[in-house]
């Protein structure tokens, strides 16, 4: 059976799917584009997705865009809060309806995917570092906890789709060169096509970032690869490859509230002294099979393996030198097929998920001076995974459909200690997990939709959060997984050339994890108690002439401390959240339908104000920026095709913070935030 068809159609401008620079149809009332959500696993038509989900298109990625952090191209995803854009060292942070947003460098609590290949390992953990924006061609976003999908640390989900060759024609090359303030520079360079059975896509690219503040330059390289070959009508083969090499990533540090109004560009304590930052490569190779002509159903067949290095220097003396080699593998099997159940229709998907990770790690000792005292740690970190999950959509009527999931998880992890000086701290922690999710969607009208769903979700600490605050190696006794436990009411839909998408959600979570630095410096976590995020999400797109268009992606919430043993903070708010973002974009296209159209953007986003701590005594305020970027092209006689942008980012100068380390020690809560900065590109395509 071949991936289900759509046989109803949804707007062109998919409202909270950032689709917001697409081209405008001439008649919205009598030609929409269909639109479908495959990230939920079960790939379904848009009007029958019982969740908030979100879809950001190619335009959307690459106009006028840099094309080097993921904030770009998900400012209208309501719902979404990205921070730390400026820091390559510690990396981008993520969290969707809170959840991810305890991490103090890279992404926990998110499930991270680039073509279907996961990037959050079996502990939770995930790194941005190697998705390729140049060639991403679709970012799926489901907007809260997807356990059911996806298993451990699935607060929400994060899907990107690179090109494969496919409609590219025979060949297809883009050549791509910008630049801009604070060093910025960088080149990329694709390639892509079809010829008969096999279609590939090739994209190359090469970053370099002086930094806004001292010591925070940046170098990375990425490549990334897929071919594909059709064996007959049903079946095809793909491979996957990525290379990562990211030699230069500077760490400035935090700052004190003082620091960084007297000098926000300086860097943090011990930063240049120490050499704060990190050293990555990465390889990761994927084989994907899919046969829809599999008995009466659709197979399909993923693996993968990578390997990563990786070397880092915190900002503290003391165990601040870590490196490890990690290798991690894996794979899915997913089976889908159409039944019915009596005279119902009842779509099915039945699959499995397996991993394995293995880190060699190590840890040294830094003195105040910065010289090296030795080895004191040495261990060996293994994660195994096993999630056997199944889903349908029974649809009770033409319009009202049900949706009914359940998964069971296996989580392992084991530590095995070779560093003996302070005793054998080796250890194993099991978790055996069950979740489910329950959905109904009323599809009322052609193109409206009301749903509602209910769903749980587990996250068990990483490698690093186990770690023990009392200074020895193995697990922490005391801290244990946080389970959740969602509600969720929404309505989407198109009115002619208003599109709407609005959701309200209620989320209990017990034994959140949240962390805090110890008296070295070193992050170290605890289950704070119960907590609770309830809110809603508003995304409008509005068209009223094929040259403008206007797109708003509002979220109010709550995010609060409800019941925590032995503490006052009862009713206080989780650090490190705006309880109010609101972001705006108001787009004029030029005449022409392709690469050499013109264009101009309106960004504004607002941040509402957050706490750094969980006493709720620092406080962090608001601020609104203002950003600007267009774009032309020109196709010249051969029929090849010059486009150019010029972009500003922060217009009117706006002092504010890129990221707040939260629970910080020595007040050292502040990242600061660039000032004005501009931007610049050229691409040739031919």
């Amino acid at each position: 059976m071949p991936r289900p068809l759509i046989t109803l159609v949804a707007p062109a401008i998919v409202l909270g799917s950032s689709h917001a620079l697409a081209q405008a149809l001439p008649d919205h009332a009598t030609e929409l584009a269909p639109v479908t959500v495959e990230a939920s696993r079960l790939y379904r038509e848009l009007y029958t997705t019982p969740m908030a989900v979100s879809e950001v298109d190619e335009q959307a990625i690459s106009q006028g865009q840099q094309r080097v952090r993921l904030d770009e191209s998900l400012a209208l995803v309501p719902g979404l809060f990205i921070q730390n854009r400026d820091n390559f060292a510690q990396g981008q942070r993520v969290s969707i309806r809170g959840f991810g947003a305890r991490a103090p460098f890279g992404v926990r609590g998110i499930t991270i995917l680039m073509d279907g290949i996961p990037y959050t390992l079996p502990d939770g953990q995930a790194q941005l570092d190697a998705i390729d924006l140049d060639s991403a061609r679709q970012i799926e976003v489901i907007r809260g906890p997807a356990a059911v999908q996806y298993g451990n640390a699935a607060g929400g989900v994060v899907s990107v789709t690179t090109a494969d060759g496919r409609g590219e024609g025979p060949s297809t090359t883009r050549l791509h060169a910008s630049g801009g303030s604070d060093g910025y520079a960088k080149l990329a360079v694709q390639n892509g096509g079809e010829n008969g059975p096999w279609s590939h896509h090739i994209s190359a690219s090469w970053l370099q970032l002086d930094g806004y503040r001292d010591h925070s330059r940046a170098e990375k390289a990425l490549f990334d690869a897929k071919l594909r070959y059709q064996l007959d009508d049903d079946r095809a083969l793909g491979l996957t490859l990525n290379l990562l090499d990211n030699p230069v990533a500077e760490d400035p540090g935090g700052l004190t509230r003082e620091q960084a109004d007297d000098d926000p560009r300086q860097a943090g304590r011990f930063t240049e002294d120490y050499d704060t930052g990190q050293k990555v490569d990465q390889q990761v190779i994927g084989l994907h099979y899919e046969d829809l002509a599999f008995g009466p159903g659709a197979l399909y067949l993923r693996g993968f393996t990578s390997w990563r290095n990786f070397e880092q220097q915190l900002p503290y003396p003391g165990d601040s030198l870590i490196d490890y080699k990690r290798n991690y593998y894996g794979g899915s099997a997913e089976y889908h097929q159409r039944m019915h159940l009596g005279d119902l229709p009842l779509d099915v998907m039945f699959g499995m998920d397996v991993a394995h990770q293995e880190d060699d790690r190590h840890r040294r000792e830094i003195a105040f001076d910065g010289s090296d005292l030795g080895e004191v740690a040495n261990e060996s970190q293994s994660a195994d995974s096993l999630g056997l999950f199944a889903q349908g959509d029974l649809a009770l009527s033409d319009a009202w459909t049900l949706s009914l999931g359940g998964r069971f998880d296996h989580v392992a992890l084991e530590v095995d200690d070779d560093y003996q000086d302070d005793g054998d701290q080796s250890g194993k922690r099991t978790f055996d997990e069950t979740n489910g999710s329950l959905g109904i969607s009323y599809r009322y009208l052609p193109y409206h939709q009301i749903y509602a769903n209910t769903s749980t979700a587990f996250e068990t600490p990483t490698f690093s959060e186990f770690a023990n605050p009392d200074g020895t190696g193995g697990f922490n006794p005391d801290i244990e997984p946080q389970r959740a436990w969602s509600r969720e009411l929404g309505a989407r839909g198109s009115l002619g050339e208003l599109d709407y998408d609005v959701a309200l959600f209620s989320i209990d979570v017990k034994d959140e994890l949240v962390p805090y630095e110890g008296s070295s410096g070193r992050t170290f976590y605890d289950n704070a108690g119960d907590t609770s995020r309830d809110g809603i999400e508003v995304a409008l797109g509005w068209q009223p002439l094929d040259s403008l268009r206007l797109d708003s992606a509002l979220t109010l919430a709550r995010y609060r401390f409800d019941h925590v043993s032995g503490s006052n903070l009862d009713g206080k708010r989780l650090p490190g959240l705006p309880e109010t973002t609101w972001n705006t974009q108001l787009t004029w296209f030029g005449q022409g339908s392709d690469a050499a159209r013109r264009f101009a953007t309106l960004e504004t986003q607002y941040v509402g104000d957050m706490v750094a701590d969980n006493a709720n005594q620092v406080d962090v305020d608001d601020y609104w920026l203002v950003n600007l970027r267009a774009g032309d092209g020109w196709r010249l006689s051969s029929g090849n095709v010059v486009s150019g942008y010029i972009g500003i980012r922060n217009l009117f100068d706006e002092a504010y913070y890129a990221n707040v380390r939260i629970n910080a020690n020595n007040d050292r809560y502040f990242e600061p935030a660039p000032d004005r900065s501009f931007y610049a590109g050229l691409e040739l395509t031919f």
